[in-house]
């Protein structure tokens, strides 16, 4: 169950500075399940701007459930041990690999917050110093950086973790678009390329309205360009339905007594949907969209089965909480495919190796009244929530 409820505790829209209270009118209290969650990022955005797609863990109120960890503690929400056993990795990467991340707005503790996620699980530290990590403004200068904004700084900590889980030894490069708006986004996309990135990871949707302007930005031959598909439920969202990109839908991901070790079923808040713009791709087969129709593929994005991320609460402060979001799905499978950069050409067919996905078969995100069912509702083999299903290790890419 997937429901929105307004708060009493209504605040300016987006993460305050200093408060651990989100909920807001354009960010509500939702529920999955018996979890409640808030998105980090308002929900409204104009015609030509793009919202990210991460959620917080939180009390009823919108309080954030926040954990101090340590030596003797692990954080709440699943590590990086955890989705790798769920999604078979088990190789870690090479440092001639570069993922980028793009993301809006400026995040000055980036790599500081890096750091402590990857101590906490044993990663091997990825820094500056060491040649691990970067940071570039949308033209490609290290510095310059766009202003802070707690929401997209919040987006890009989950982005840089997941990354890190699936990819521990790939290089990792953030660009910071200027602003939200799909001009500066795509900008910062078409930097990530010119920069030598093999993947890039784009968590952040909005309106299909006006996008052909900036679809070429997310075509780059030979690189994978994962785009999550949102977190709203059924409704088609840019650029997750650009061609040219592999479409991340979510799930719900539990333990379970099988040979796999886990489950997965369709999360209610994930993104699917029929393009109004967008032609179908040669390796896009269903016949119940004529058009581009998303998602590819999928991974855990329900917040009440969500990931652990060291996340900044300010501009100086951070701590870890638990997220969802198909913010957490579209960087995880950005990271697999880091596993293989250099290998394979990205930019052909994703659905290549349809053997080494899990097959999600139940759950749906939603109505989809007079389509067909598998736009909203997860069935054997292709369907709009999941796709074609979550990796079964690096050779599903």
């Amino acid at each position: 169950m997937f429901k929105r409820l307004i708060s009493t505790a209504i605040i300016a829209a987006g993460l305050l500075a200093g408060s651990t209270t989100i909920a807001s009118a354009a960010q509500p209290v939702e529920r999955s399940g018996n979890v409640y969650h808030v998105a980090v990022c308002p929900y409204l955005v104009p015609n030509g701007y793009s919202r990210c797609h991460a959620h917080v863990v939180t009390d009823s109120a919108g309080h954030v459930l926040s954990k101090v960890a340590g030596p003797n503690t692990t954080p709440s929400g699943y590590g990086p041990s955890d989705l790798r056993s769920a999604y078979n990795v088990t190789t870690s990467g090479s440092s001639s690999t570069i993922v980028a991340i793009v993301d809006a707005f400026g995040y000055p503790n980036a790599e500081a917050d890096l750091a402590v996620y990857r101590a906490q699980y044993g990663l091997p530290a990825c820094t500056t110093g060491n040649g691990c990590f970067a940071k570039y403004n949308q033209t490609g200068v290290q510095g310059s950086y766009p202003a802070f904004n707690l929401g997209w700084a919040t987006e890009t900590a989950l982005d840089l973790d997941m990354v890190s889980s699936m990819c521990p030894n790939c290089k990792i490069i953030l660009v910071e678009a200027t602003t939200n708006g799909n001009k500066n986004l795509a900008k910062a996309v078409n930097t990530a390329a010119k920069l030598g990135a093999h993947v890039i990871s784009n968590s952040y949707g909005g309106s299909e309205t006006g996008s052909t302007t900036y679809e070429a930005a997310y075509n780059h031959a030979g690189v994978a360009v994962t785009a999550s598909t949102g977190d709203s439920g059924y409704g088609a969202q840019f650029p997750a339905t650009s061609p040219h990109v592999i479409a991340v839908g979510g799930t719900h991901l539990t333990t379970s007594g099988t040979t796999r070790g886990w489950t997965e079923t369709a999360w209610t808040g994930g993104g699917s949907g029929c393009s109004i713009l967008y032609a179908k791709p040669s390796w896009q087969t269903d016949t119940g969209c004529s058009m581009r129709m998303e998602a590819d593929v999928s991974a855990v994005a329900d917040p009440a089965t969500g990931v652990a991320v060291y996340a900044p609460k300010s501009s100086s402060t951070a701590g870890w909480a638990v997220y969802g979001g198909t913010s957490v799905s579209a960087p995880l499978v950005g990271g697999i495919y880091g596993n293989n950069a250099g290998t394979v050409n990205y930019g052909s067919n994703p659905y290549a190796n349809t053997s080494a996905l899990n097959d999600v078969t139940s759950g749906s995100n939603g109505k989809c009244t007079g389509k067909p069912s598998y736009y909203c509702k997860a069935q054997v083999g292709y369907d709009g929530p999941t796709g074609l299903g979550t990796p079964i290790g690096t050779t599903a890419f």
